[in-house]
């Protein structure tokens, strides 16, 4: 695939087989960016799938100790007794039976979606089409909940969900390149640690390569370690 100008002068005095310790991977990821925005540090995460466990099946959420204390996502609550509590909270979309219908129809303009206990019966249905979006809300990363407002109020604060795409791989954003390096490390910890609850292992036995990239730059493997 042809690269843009931006994209190869970035990378050309990079040695792509060279692994990074997670502090130079961090300062290596700032540097290969080449967007006009403020980009972000994203992380991948190869995983050493367990043979009894499908891919698709891991998944957690993960609450960063830095972020700039906002998050531009859309939220729908699937709930017929907490939408005042849900509208005050700052959720998007909370009127159950045009959320039911829009969504039947295709119309999933929603990046989280959040349901109280009592509705799971009645949006069953909805699985083929939030499903594959990863947008089916589950207990297991706390989006099937009585408390809705808390919940709202730590995605609209950055809180993310996260799962285990089909080749294995995790992936999520770990804060802002325009942050401070010690805060990106404490985030990255952070996030291994989440995804180790996942995998239900600790990281030598849970993954197997760890790859930084900023939005648009190339990525570095990192060796990462706690010390």
């Amino acid at each position: 695939m042809k690269r843009g100008k931006k994209y190869e002068k970035s990378v050309k005095d990079l040695n792509k087989s060279k692994t990074y310790s997670l502090e130079e991977g961090i300062k290596k990821a700032k540097e290969l960016s080449y967007s006009k925005f403020v980009g972000s540090l994203e992380l991948h995460a190869d995983i050493k799938v367990p043979k009894d466990k499908d891919p698709k099946s891991i998944k957690g959420s993960l609450s960063l100790p830095h972020s700039d204390g906002s998050a531009d996502v859309k939220i729908a609550v699937f709930t017929k007794d907490k939408q005042d509590e849900a509208k005050k909270a700052g959720a998007d979309f909370f009127d159950f039976d045009k959320l039911v219908k829009d969504v039947k129809a295709g119309n999933v303009e929603f990046d989280v979606a959040i349901a109280t206990p009592t509705v799971m019966s009645e949006i069953a249905i909805l699985g083929k089409e939030l499903g594959p979006r990863g947008l089916m809300p589950n207990p297991k990363v706390g989006t099937v909940t009585e408390d809705v407002a808390t919940v709202v109020e730590e995605y609209k604060k950055g809180k993310q969900t996260f799962a285990c795409d089909l080749s294995g791989v995790i992936h999520m954003k770990v804060g802002k390149l325009d942050m401070e390096a010690e805060e990106l490390i404490e985030n990255v910890h952070e996030a291994v640690k989440s995804i180790e609850a996942a995998v239900g292992r600790n990281y030598e036995q849970a993954i197997n390569k760890l790859h930084l990239a900023p939005t648009m730059g190339h990525s570095v493997k990192v060796n990462y370690t706690r010390e």
